[in-house]
């Protein structure tokens, strides 16, 4: 790491635990600009069920890659580096600290390592996979990735064409498999970067938030927000972001799979994996410092010495 490279600032954590109210806190103290690290929130129309920042918090702390696509569209990794970059850059520029806030890890990871030489998607290519998928079926060509990638085809499952598809669809491209491809790391990021993570000392506790803050989407519409993207043609269950944890679930009892209630609870359920799958990451993680939900003031401290020593 460069000491004359500007310094950035990464608060991570599991979603409910506090995230955006310790940034905007640090923001009133510091010249700080908020860059939001969340696949969920970057798609309009999507406020309730991704507990996207209120309209006030926006004002107080504006974040910036939210409601950049419509839910129709895909992002990858790839275009978040470029994006939040092209951010940081501006940030420094104007002589501020940027301070990236969200719970999506793999965003993190391909803007702190660089991204693997993938090759782009070939249009051609991924027809042809769609149409041998509804010709033999998606297990026959997991098998065939098994054959190709059995690391991958380990890591996905059958039942998921997004990433099955692209999985073939490199091999098809490179001639190499997406395991082999991803072990080549790319440009590290030019910025010295302080790492936090925030979250509850105890899991019950984090459970609770989920569980609080999921009743207060529903309080806030979110049903009605789902039916809204529902009703439009261009709109389906296996676009990412109706694969958003909320929005599947809704999605799926507007289909008449199971019920409203059901739908909450398996809402509940998959967002409670997503802060387990998010924790794990993070435990893995290096150069990192944990701040507590509970004691929000101690983890503005904490963060403020820091930026001050710097």
């Amino acid at each position: 790491m460069n000491d004359k490279w500007p310094l950035a600032i990464f608060l991570m954590g599991p979603t409910a635990s506090g995230k955006t109210e310790l940034a905007i806190r640090l923001r009133q103290r510091f010249p700080i600009e908020l860059i939001s690290v969340d696949s969920a929130l970057i798609y309009k129309g999507m406020d309730i069920g991704t507990a996207k920042p209120s309209a006030a918090e926006q004002i107080a702390a504006p974040h910036r890659l939210i409601d950049i696509l419509d839910p129709s569209e895909s992002y990858s990794a790839a275009d978040f580096r470029r994006d939040a970059l092209a951010q940081m850059e501006e940030i420094t520029a104007q002589g501020k600290i940027p301070m990236l806030v969200g719970g999506t890890m793999l965003y993190y990871k391909a803007l702190l390592e660089g991204l693997s030489p993938l090759p782009a998607a070939d249009p051609m290519i991924r027809q042809q996979i769609e149409k041998e998928a509804v010709d033999k079926g998606w297990q026959a060509l997991h098998d065939e990735l098994k054959q190709v990638d059995p690391v991958s085809a380990q890591r996905i499952h059958p039942n998921d064409p997004q990433r099955l598809s692209r999985a073939l669809e490199v091999y098809r491209i490179s001639g190499k498999s997406l395991t082999e491809l991803t072990k080549q790391k790319g440009e590290p990021i030019p910025y010295r970067v302080k790492q936090f993570a925030i979250a509850p000392k105890e899991r019950s506790e984090l459970h609770r938030r989920i569980e609080l803050r999921y009743e207060n989407m529903v309080e806030a519409g979110f049903e009605q927000e789902v039916k809204k993207l529902y009703k439009r043609p261009d709109l389906h269950a296996d676009l990412p972001a109706i694969r958003c944890v909320g929005y599947r679930q809704m999605w799926e009892y507007l289909d008449g799979e199971y019920s409203f209630d059901e739908a909450i609870f398996k809402g509940v359920c998959a967002t409670r994996q997503l802060a387990k799958r998010q924790i794990t990451w993070l435990r893995s993680w290096k150069d990192l410092t944990w701040l507590d939900s509970e004691n929000i003031g101690q983890g503005v401290e904490i963060i403020s010495d820091i930026i001050d020593s710097d």
